[in-house]
């Protein structure tokens, strides 16, 4: 071999210098996944409703104009006992599937953490941690060496790699049973290089540690059936520019909500949604959410938009 060639297909190269700085998978309704992002997290459920075991699924498309778009779909379930004081167990899970052109990831992952309070209905302080293991992948043979137009290879390839998460969090009751929240995370506390190779050439992918911060308030109205949710999330990755997420988002008593938002990387976020079950007589809160991302910039080519569905179910136990 003539020295290293690698190749990113075209769809790739067009959003490169985006990859740099964003190599987790991203969420317009971070909120409805916030334990993936920090495993200290409480729910939106939990804030919002007193729901302690929550169970959720999401499905996002982004930069829906290439064929090659990245694709993430998550499973995740939380807990949060009530019933003690001093430390409550904090725990959960979540599975991830994320899939760019010819690479992509899955990874399958446990919480286990612990709230200090007098009472975690209240407010208090959370230290988790996720662990699992996370499988990266590349088709082969849709990557072109970029020299001379041959594939990498005609096998797939894949490594499987153990991966920790991060995270604390601090939420308490203010006022008339409102909410205030912020936390910090490292989701992909293990950074790893990868080289994939065969005989034809080699490729290179480096995992970096992210790092997350995020800022809320939940401001009740209508006697607690509705609420008002300014909330604001921070990412920075090593050598890329801080991007900052500014959201607000209404609830409409006991049937709807709508948000809207902006981010530093000059996109416009959207998102509606339907909360079902007290409505239909069920003992539990039913939600299904959409979100919309659409950027702005001026440099470059359009990437196109983005598509996120939510769906949600919470129970108190």
């Amino acid at each position: 071999m003539n020295g290293i060639r690698t190749l990113v297909p075209v769809a790739l190269l067009l959003c490169s210098a985006y990859s740099k700085g964003q190599q987790l998978s991203l969420f317009t309704q971070y909120r409805e996944n916030a334990v993936i992002i920090n495993p200290a997290a409480m729910e939106s459920d939990f804030l919002a409703f007193g729901s302690n075991l929550t169970f959720g699924a999401s499905y996002r498309v982004q930069w829906s104009g290439f064929r090659s778009a990245p694709r993430t779909q998550t499973l995740r379930a939380s807990f949060i006992s009530k019933r003690f004081a001093g430390v409550t167990p904090l725990l959960g899970g979540h599975i991830i599937n994320d899939q760019t052109g010819p690479t992509g990831f899955a990874g399958v992952y446990g919480r286990i953490g612990g709230v200090v309070t007098n009472d975690p209905e209240y407010g208090g302080f959370a230290i988790a941690i996720t662990g699992g293991a996370v499988q990266y992948r590349v088709k082969a043979s849709e990557l072109f060496l970029r020299d001379d137009g041959d594939v990498l290879g005609s096998t797939n390839q894949t490594r499987i790699f153990p991966d920790v998460g991060i995270g604390m969090y601090y939420y308490q009751m203010v006022g008339d049973g409102n909410f205030f929240y912020a936390g910090a995370s490292m989701p992909q506390a293990l950074g790893l290089n990868l080289t994939f190779k065969n005989e034809n050439g080699q490729f290179y992918t480096k995992r970096v540690q992210h790092i997350y911060g995020t800022l809320g308030f939940y401001k009740f109205t209508n006697g607690g059936d509705g609420f008002i949710e300014p909330s604001v999330l921070f990412k920075y990755a090593p050598n890329a520019p801080l991007n900052v997420d500014v959201n607000l988002r209404y609830q409409i008593p006991s049937s709807l909500w709508i948000g809207a938002g902006m981010s530093s990387a000059k996109a416009i976020h959207l998102e509606t949604g339907l909360l079902l079950g007290e409505a239909l007589g069920a003992d539990n809160v039913f939600r299904i959410g959409y979100g919309f991302d659409y950027p702005f910039s001026s440099i470059g080519p359009s990437t196109g938009a983005t598509h996120e569905i939510n769906l949600t179910i919470s129970l108190d136990r």
